[in-house]
């Protein structure tokens, strides 16, 4: 069977398709593990929003009823943002829910696979996963890392998510030769605050410079994807020292009731929203828009320069 007799795109992605303009991936997790109802739906809108206003067109990938959507209708947003079956989707799980047609939404993995088979250059995200804290362990490390090692993508995002060991993280990801490009910053952001302990590998200061490395590494044949790492912006940033401190409480919990593997980031999350009485939802909500904005500037040049053959 034909790859593409799995893969159905909305008509505005189609449309974008014929016609050579930028499009920006994006992933269904957040909306249906991410965030409550209905800010999860909201806040979707939102971001594709922000991404048409820059002139891209935006591409919400989830897998449903046997097929990989590559941009979803108002109807099925609504429906993911509701659901409560919906599979959290990896590599390995792709097969299965696609053909017993069961739903599933998108990981930073998944999600970079299936904008590969669209031929969706740009994948704008929160965070990606990484090595969890303790992962020389456990080995506990996010099929994300993988991905990024073998898929060519460029995920813009706001960094590691800080529950991780972004140390080891980073390690990882040179082992692999995926380049982390800081946009205007010279500092790794961990999602929530704007920096970190450790360097990006280098700073980029324009969508222009950036879809210039990305066109190098491709032209090249350098496989994989590039991180793109965009800081949360610095009125919606949470204290470095503070996150450590309720990070370091979550952990401890999720520890005593025994949560880990793929069920460790959600409870997570969930844990530090509700030790920061909701702040750091707010926090992601802000750093998700703020990707979605660099993200389609990057899309824009890359097709721009994709379309033009040349630097």
């Amino acid at each position: 069977m034909n790859i593409n007799s799995y893969i159905e795109y909305s008509e505005e992605v189609s449309e974008a398709r014929k016609t050579g303009k930028a499009i920006v991936a994006l992933e269904s997790t957040i909306i249906s593990h991410g965030m409550p109802y209905p800010q999860n739906v909201i806040t979707a809108r939102e971001v594709e929003d922000i991404i048409r206003s820059k002139g891209a067109v935006p591409a919400t990938i989830a897998l449903l009823n046997g097929k990989i959507k590559i941009g979803l209708s108002h109807e099925e947003l609504e429906y993911l943002g509701q659901a409560t079956d919906v599979i959290k989707a990896s590599r390995r799980d792709i097969p299965y829910i696609l053909a017993s047609k069961r739903d599933g939404a998108t990981t930073v993995a998944a999600t970079m696979i299936c904008a590969e088979l669209a031929e969706i250059s740009v994948f704008v995200t929160g965070g990606i996963g990484g090595v969890h804290r303790n992962g020389e362990v456990t080995m506990d490390v996010s099929a994300d890392l993988e991905e990024l090692a073998s898929t060519n993508v460029a995920v813009v995002c706001a960094g590691a998510k800080s529950i991780l060991d972004i140390g080891l993280t980073m390690e990882y990801l040179e082992t692999k030769g995926v380049p982390v490009l800081g946009f205007g910053t010279g500092s790794l952001p961990a999602f929530y605050t704007r920096s970190s302990p450790f360097s990006v590998n280098y700073k980029v200061d324009s969508p222009e410079e950036t879809a210039d490395i990305l066109r190098a590494k491709w032209d090249l044949g350098l496989k994989g994807g590039v991180v793109i790492a965009n800081p949360i912006p610095s009125e919606n940033a949470m204290d470095e020292n503070e996150m450590n401190r309720i990070i370091n409480r979550a952990l401890e919990e999720a520890d005593d009731q025994g949560i880990a593997g793929k069920d460790a980031t959600p409870f997570l999350l969930g844990k530090v929203k509700e030790l920061t009485d909701g702040k750091s939802l707010t926090a992601n909500i802000a750093l998700v828009k703020n990707n979605a904005r660099v993200g389609a500037d990057i899309a824009v040049q890359y097709a721009k320069r994709t379309v033009a053959g040349t630097f």
